[in-house]
């Protein structure tokens, strides 16, 4: 079975060669996290065809050096088939649950809950491509982009709770209503959200009567000059730059946001996977 002994009786499996491919280590941790096909719960539907693995090697080879769908390597499962899981785990929310599951199993490897009390929200603005349809771009003044804005949630290490994909001159307020509100019934004990200047005004009455949640804003002194590291403000602004290491969003491809959120879910579980592989010194 394709999912359970991650390999297809009728597809050989093949010999990693990118620095994106699953390591062995890496793959001890996915495989029990992956969500397990309808078929296998018989509820019908085909068997998997290709190893998931060689899928996973696929779609990481795709995020992170930010080639064509169609411009996929030889090696690798036919293009429209992988095309095919990815279009079917995003419709199902089954990217943000395997994404989920990653986060909870990191969260306490570093010795946290596994949900988060506390957050912190900001926005990036992308350039688009030209297929992305004049109905989800637009123009953000404040940073001169015609593109699309990626509005992120994450936690204090750092690791995605929410993100939304807008045209890029929507309002941080206005979207933050929505991811906040999506946010938060996600994550019950939520408590504390830190944000920047931008997100002042009527949203911090908004969380703290609808959503029970605290906005706290950190402000820029008048006084500094040039880069500051401010407090809190700095973890997203990590995420944001984890995120761009990826080349498929350095710019907007996607027709679609919702598959330009599955992108950064997608980009968020290489993160992760790897620093979960990864073996900790032994101290004495």
């Amino acid at each position: 079975m394709a999912h359970r002994f991650g390999n297809a009786a009728d597809n050989g499996s093949r010999q990693p060669r990118y620095p994106t491919d699953v390591t062995d280590a890496e793959w001890a941790v996915l495989r029990p996290l992956l969500p397990v096909p309808g078929w296998m719960r018989g509820r019908g539907g085909r068997p998997e065809a290709y190893c998931h693995r060689a899928i996973l090697d696929a779609i990481r080879y795709l995020v992170d050096n930010g080639i064509k769908w169609r411009a996929m390597p030889a090696d690798f499962p036919p293009w429209d088939r992988v095309y095919a899981f990815f279009r079917r785990w995003r419709d199902h929310g089954l990217v943000t649950e395997f994404h989920d599951r990653l986060r909870g199993r990191l969260r306490e490897r570093e010795g946290r809950d596994t949900e988060p009390t506390a957050g912190v929200i900001d926005s990036q603005s992308v350039k688009a491509d030209a297929v992305v349809g004049s109905d989800s771009r637009g123009f953000d003044g404040g940073k001169l982009i015609n593109g699309r804005k990626r509005h992120l949630v994450v936690d204090t290490l750092g690791l995605l709770l929410g993100v939304m994909v807008t045209a890029a001159d929507i309002g941080d307020r206005t979207a933050a209503k929505v991811l906040l509100g999506q946010v938060a019934d996600a994550h019950h004990q939520l408590e504390l959200v830190w944000a920047d200047g931008g997100y002042t005004g009527s949203l911090v009455e908004h969380c703290l009567a609808t959503l029970a949640l605290v906005l706290s804003i950190v402000k820029r002194s008048d006084n500094q000059k040039g880069f500051v590291v401010l407090p809190k403000r700095w973890i997203v602004e990590r995420t944001n730059a984890w995120l761009m290491r990826t080349r498929r969003l350095a710019r907007d491809y996607e027709c679609r946001t919702t598959s330009a959120e599955a992108m950064v879910y997608w980009s968020m579980t290489m993160v992760m996977t790897r620093r979960l592989a990864r073996t900790r010194p032994q101290l004495a």
